[in-house]
């Protein structure tokens, strides 16, 4: 085992998983915002965001789907080492990450039923810039309307119609991280 792999968890794991779950529940409820999220270490091409949102969201029972390079050896030995969760194709992933053109196609991901609309698939899409302008953001923790860069409006229109179904979205950048949930509509900039 390389020792690469050991390194990289959080420091203080209690506080450090707070801390973290704070800031993506905070973005998840206000979309359009961007929040620090810092915490873990993962390998090129994984974030500093969006390894400490997999070390906090996912677990030995999360099936995660690694998509484009970020499906690569180093990349699955530290979630491995640091998580156990179990790498799964597109269609049994309850989590997904890699960059918005290696996660396409969206409809390859559970939306869930409408019996258990929560079986839905969460993207982490990487991103190389956060930013709060671009398309227009209304919907529930907004409170008149909101601005996001998104990598396409719609794709995230398509999304917001199948409300109580659908995906939810963090968007990750170095160890800046924004959401948005399947509740949000969205007006192309």
């Amino acid at each position: 085992m390389n020792a690469d792999v050991l390194k990289g968890g959080f420091a203080n794991a209690p506080v450090d998983a707070a801390h973290a779950f704070r800031a993506a529940m905070n973005v998840m409820a206000r979309p359009g915002t961007i929040e620090t999220l810092e915490g873990a270490v993962p390998p090129a091409p994984m974030s500093t965001a969006a390894g400490t949102l997999i070390l906090t969201l996912c677990d030995p029972d999360t099936p995660l789907h690694l998509a484009g390079d970020w499906d690569c050896q180093e990349v699955r030995d530290w979630i491995a080492f640091h998580i156990g969760a179990p790498i799964v194709g597109a269609s049994h992933a309850m989590f997904a990450v890699g960059d918005w053109d290696a996660l396409a196609p969206l409809n390859r991901f559970a939306i869930g039923t409408p019996e258990y609309p929560d079986r839905s698939a969460t993207l982490i899409v990487e991103r190389e810039a956060l930013a709060t302008k671009g398309a227009t953001l209304r919907g529930p923790g907004i409170k008149e309307t909101a601005e996001m860069a998104l990598p396409e409006a719609e794709a995230f229109q398509m999304n917001a119609l199948l409300f109580p179904l659908g995906l939810d979205f963090f968007f990750t950048c170095g160890d800046q991280v924004s959401a948005l949930p399947r509740t949000t509509k969205v007006e192309a900039a």
